[in-house]
């Protein structure tokens, strides 16, 4: 097998290139040669439309992909919670990284008065919106875009009470300010904390590089809450959360699920407990559950209120 530089695509904003140079480093460490290249992505250019709009799914992804396709890159570095629950014909799922923190917090400014009245929240996520109104029915919540620094500068430029962020992105760059609080209450979006790492199926070079970095835990915890949005047929546009964790003590793996109409109104959770050796299942099990009871009906509206 030929010894080559691998060359690790990626976005140019600062949390993708961070997540690249960890992947680069890692690499590097086991011996091998790597280069970045950075790409810019639709996502990152379009900021005046919702994310649903743009037809999500793998917005932040595409770009990338066709670079590694056209063999301009050997592998892409993505939040795994941008990336499709499909990939595209020809790449593969090289190493999931060891995930960071999970939660949704709340950044604000200085002062959470706001939290008993009518305020002003931002964020350009269905998930996070839906979550927020069946908490604070009388709330406005307003569309956010941008990578996370654009998101920071809105924040600060705009009256809002406070917007809300993923803790693992604002964590990774040094972004996250002291005036936050953690959503504990609020089902993360599968997969977030952590990283993808995607490559050719057929660079057997580079594939073997990749498996060493994977963490078994993480990877099969996201395979779980991906299995659980694949199922309910959300991609990245229905308001659906997942979270797996595995208890090392009892050797079971804890999951929680959630889908939610727009408004937030309605909302069907789920939380399970199951023997390790039944993770497989776990997700496309806790998603058939919730769409039996009322959740077909909800995506079905879902779909109808998003095709408007």
């Amino acid at each position: 097998m030929t010894k080559k530089t691998i060359r690790i695509g990626t976005r140019d904003s600062e949390l993708a290139l961070w997540q690249a140079h960890t992947v680069q480093k890692q690499l590097n460490d086991l011996g091998y040669t790597t280069e970045i290249v950075a790409v810019k992505s639709q996502g990152d250019i379009i900021l005046d439309k919702p994310l649903y709009e743009l037809g999500i799914t793998g917005i932040f992804t595409k770009t990338l992909d066709i670079a590694m396709i056209n063999g301009q890159v050997d592998i892409a570095v993505h939040s795994m919670k941008d990336v499709p629950t499909a990939l595209p014909n020809g790449i593969v799922q090289g190493a999931v990284l060891e995930r960071a923190n999970v939660l949704d917090i709340l950044v604000h400014k200085g002062n959470l008065d706001f939290l008993e009245k009518e305020a002003t929240i931002a964020t350009g996520s269905l998930r996070r919106q839906a979550q927020w109104w069946n908490k604070f029915p009388n709330h406005t919540v307003v569309d956010l875009r941008g990578n996370v620094n654009t998101r920071m500068q809105k924040l600060n430029d705009n009256d809002w009470n406070g917007a809300v962020f993923a803790a693992a992105g604002l964590e990774r760059i040094n972004l996250k300010p002291d005036s936050y609080i953690n959503l504990d209450w609020m089902i993360p979006a599968p997969a977030q904390g952590a990283m993808v790492v995607v490559a050719m199926a057929n660079d057997e070079f580079t594939l073997d590089a990749l498996s060493q970095l994977n963490h078994i835990e993480t990877e099969i915890c996201t395979y779980i809450e991906r299995q659980f949005l694949k199922t309910l047929e959300g991609g990245c546009t229905a308001p659906i959360g997942a979270i797996a964790k595995y208890n090392e003590q009892e050797d079971t793996i804890d999951f929680k699920g959630v889908l939610l109409s727009i408004d937030g109104k309605e909302k069907l959770e789920i939380n399970k407990v199951v023997d390790l050796s039944e993770w497989k299942k776990l997700g496309f099990n806790s998603a058939q559950e919730i769409l039996k009871n009322g959740g077909a009906e909800l995506m079905m509206k879902i779909k109808k209120t998003l095709k408007k």
